[in-house]
């Protein structure tokens, strides 16, 4: 087998352009590495300026230190608790309270469970009321042989009717003209 001098020609630049993939690829991965340490050193960077921020903050706060206590004793009067103004529990601090006056509101009351007295009694259920107005409160689930979902969309819409008083007040003007009734007769 002889070789001809284009083929030694056409082999020596084949390797020429395997030697310049292998060192482009070589480039390109150091390129990638050098890259990634620049985004490291980056990121180092912003952690140190944070860290050097909270400190300055923290020096600043330190200084003003006097500046503020001298603001609390002179313009504000500003002391610290002495061991006297602590109370014991909630009576001694219900006893600082002021009787309501006539036309104020009710309190707030936290709501607890009453535990009967006698072993083996029934706890009394109550039925649920509505915190504003007072009347009784029936869960649809329980009391209804409708189709939940007629529940749902019926207690859906009121909520948004509640909702909007603009939408409320167009929905009552319609209701009250009659559209709303001929809109439905169409759409049947």
């Amino acid at each position: 087998m002889i070789v001809t001098r284009t083929q030694i020609r056409s082999l020596g630049w084949a390797a020429v352009l395997a030697v310049c993939l292998g060192l482009f690829v070589l480039l390109s991965l150091r390129v990638h590495a050098v890259k990634s340490e620049v985004l490291l050193a980056e990121r180092q960077i912003v952690s140190l300026e944070r860290q050097t921020k909270l400190l300055e903050t923290e020096f600043e706060t330190r200084a003003s230190q006097r500046q503020l206590a001298n603001w609390n004793s002179v313009e504000f009067g500003f002391e610290a608790p002495r061991a006297d103004q602590y109370l014991e529990g909630e009576r001694q601090l219900a006893s600082l309270g002021e009787p309501l006056g006539p036309d104020a509101p009710r309190q707030i009351r936290v709501a607890r469970a009453d535990v009967s007295d006698a072993p083996g009694a029934e706890p009394q259920v109550r039925e649920m009321v509505s915190p504003i107005t007072g009347a009784p409160i029936t869960l649809a689930a329980a009391s209804s042989d409708e189709d939940a979902s007629t529940v749902f969309a019926s207690a859906f819409g009121d909520f948004l009717i509640e909702a909007s008083p603009i939408r409320a007040a167009n929905a009552r003007t319609a209701a009250s003209s009659g559209l709303v009734g001929d809109a439905a007769r169409v759409r049947e």
